[in-house]
């Protein structure tokens, strides 16, 4: 068994404010999650109630649903509570279907591989 530190009660006294609270939690892999925290333990583990991941290319966004999800603590980030009486995105922003969001992730993917085929292609030339 191991002795919490002071910072672990910390962060389980931070935490347990957001109980029953709508969320986002940036991750480590840069997926932003929305739900309702319902627990948590000392090493940040916590589980989201009607969560969904945002995905966001450009203007395009997304809410894909993902019901109940368990979020390891050593993959966040980020917590932060939403403001329900606020627009959570900017008017620009254009909501579109799970499909669209998934096409416009691949010619996402597809333009920075390119970019980095293309930049590996030109090291030879020494431009300095």
């Amino acid at each position: 068994m191991s002795w919490a530190g002071p910072e672990d009660v910390y962060l389980s006294t931070s935490l347990a404010s957001y109980l029953d609270r709508k969320l986002l939690v940036l991750l480590r892999d840069g997926r932003k999650l929305l739900g309702i925290l319902r627990s948590f333990d000392q090493f940040a583990n916590a589980v989201l109630e009607d969560a969904c991941e945002r995905a966001i290319v450009g203007d395009l966004y997304c809410d894909i649903p993902l019901g109940l999800y368990i979020i390891r603590g050593e993959n966040v980030v980020l917590i932060g509570e939403l403001d329900l009486e606020r627009e959570e995105l900017p008017p620009h922003m254009t909501r579109v279907s799970e499909a669209e969001i998934k096409r416009a992730q691949k010619a996402e993917r597809e333009a920075t591989d390119l970019k980095g085929t293309m930049r590996k292609r030109m090291e030879f030339l020494d431009l300095d």
